[in-house]
């Protein structure tokens, strides 16, 4: 494994190497001993989970695909191989698949769930795929992106004609899945697929020890035909695996599914920020253990481990959450609900965060253009924004608005490149002169940009001069 130097390494290392040979400072040793301690850590919890899986009797691939089926995913090696397997050797595009499945679902449910007055969830793959998502790891740009597709996206599925994406995988697995996702993204290649079921999510965030995250508001839903209760109070809360579950499904509010795939984002980001760590990464072979049987992919334990050593190794500013650009289909449209993809944005996101070359990228977008939400994020309702808005007009940006404030309160603000186009977000925040840019889709949905003001908002007005 290769690791990067620190500048705080680099000073050592020449101090150490002059011909005086300085004593080590006590800070230079504790910095050796955490190096050295992480990478302890990664080599057991590589070595450790490759016994636990190796001696299991269930493999991590579960599907029978057929050699056209199979053919559809890229089968060259992903990872090193002798000493260098669990470094990635080129950009590697997953699918990952969330699948809730009920006894109605499947052709053959398990005999206990037959005489029940209820649905419960079962560990199948066979049913819709809620979740739906394309990640990238690019270990030649060093970073990490993630594209969130909607589950009611209409697209056209080979063989079964105009669709909802999350039905792909029931005509024809994730085979048939990743030929539609691959159309509908300018042909994009998908190298691996993942197929998790919802207990399996429910099981891995427990056996993490649970996630840290704020529920932006109060949540309530019941359903008794699946015994269903979601109970959720708006606040920053310690979530174990049945109520991360309920944030993650909850989706009965203005937004949908959209709104779902919003809050899927903020956990994954909360999950990503405290667990992929030395630490965590030990306790790699419970975590596989406790969710193997849930799990259904054609990567080979080598390899899942290569994306979980890059993922513990990529900075956090360099992992950027995207959405299909997109609109809600409008009332008698269409035969149902669907969520109308945007093709000449899917193109331009394409081009930007998966290197698939399109004709149709444009460039630059002139500020006048761009619909900028802001969010009151302070979480103080005498918060004066009109400074703000006067600054982005003087600035040539003309569709200025006030959106729904943003529910959980910050201390810095969050420039939100809703649409992906990480750009825009950066010359927004030269423009304003604070805040963090943020690719990720959390923002007002018909924004490009979305300003969540924070409370360093409050700062910047406190200055001499303003």
């Amino acid at each position: 494994m290769t690791i990067q130097r620190t500048s705080a390494e680099e000073n050592f290392s020449s101090d150490t190497s002059n011909s005086s040979a300085k004593i080590p400072t006590k800070s230079g040793r504790w910095l050796w001993f955490w190096v050295a301690m992480s990478g302890i850590a990664m080599v057991s919890a590589t070595a450790g989970a490759l016994l636990a899986v190796s001696l299991s009797s269930t493999p991590l691939m579960q599907a029978n695909l057929s050699p056209q089926e199979a053919a559809v995913f890229d089968g060259d090696r992903i990872a090193g191989g002798g000493l260098r397997f669990s470094e990635l050797t080129r950009p590697v595009n997953i699918l990952v698949m969330g699948m809730s499945v009920l006894p109605p679902d499947v052709q053959n449910p398990p005999t206990e769930t037959q005489n029940l007055r209820y649905f419960p969830q079962i560990n199948s793959f066979e049913g819709l795929a809620d979740v739906m998502l394309l990640i990238r790891f690019d270990p030649e740009n060093k970073n990490l992106k993630m594209l969130s597709i909607p589950r009611d996206t209409r697209v056209e599925i080979e063989g079964h004609g105009m669709k909802k994406i999350n039905s792909a995988n029931v005509n024809g697995g994730p085979a048939l899945t990743a030929k539609t996702v691959s159309n509908l993204l300018g042909g994009v290649g998908i190298d691996r697929y993942v197929r998790i079921n919802v207990l399996g999510v429910g099981k891995l965030i427990d056996a993490l020890g649970g996630v840290d995250v704020y529920v932006p508001k109060d949540m309530k839903y019941q359903d008794d035909s699946q015994r269903l209760y979601i109970n959720l109070k708006k606040g920053q809360q310690h979530l174990n695996g049945d109520k991360a579950l309920q944030l993650l499904r909850y989706r009965h509010d203005e937004n949908g599914d959209i709104g779902r795939i919003q809050r899927q984002q903020i956990v994954m980001r909360a999950l990503m920020d405290q667990t992929l760590n030395p630490a965590t990464l030990g306790r790699l072979p419970e975590v596989l253990n406790v969710v193997k049987e849930h799990i259904d992919t054609n990567l080979t334990v080598e390899e899942l481990l290569a994306l979980v050593g890059y993922g513990a190794r990529t900075n956090r500013s360099n992992i950027q959450q995207l959405m299909v650009p997109g609109r809600f289909s409008q009332k008698n449209e269409y035969d149902a609900s669907y969520w109308i993809p945007d093709r000449e944005r899917i193109a331009k996101t394409m081009a930007q965060h998966f290197d698939l070359q399109s004709t149709n990228r444009a460039n630059y977008t002139e500020p006048a253009k761009l619909r900028v939400a802001i969010q009151d994020s302070t979480g103080d309702e005498k918060t004066n924004l009109q400074p703000l808005i006067r600054t982005l007009e003087k600035a040539g940006y003309r569709r200025v608005f006030i959106a729904k404030s943003w529910g959980e309160p910050l201390q810095v603000t969050h420039i939100v490149a809703q649409q992906g186009d990480s750009d825009e977000a950066e010359s927004i925040r030269n423009t304003i002169g604070f805040g963090e840019v943020r690719v990720e889709s959390t923002g007002t949905l018909g924004s490009d940009i979305s300003i969540q003001v924070g409370k360093d908002w409050v700062q910047q007005m406190n200055l001499p001069g303003n």
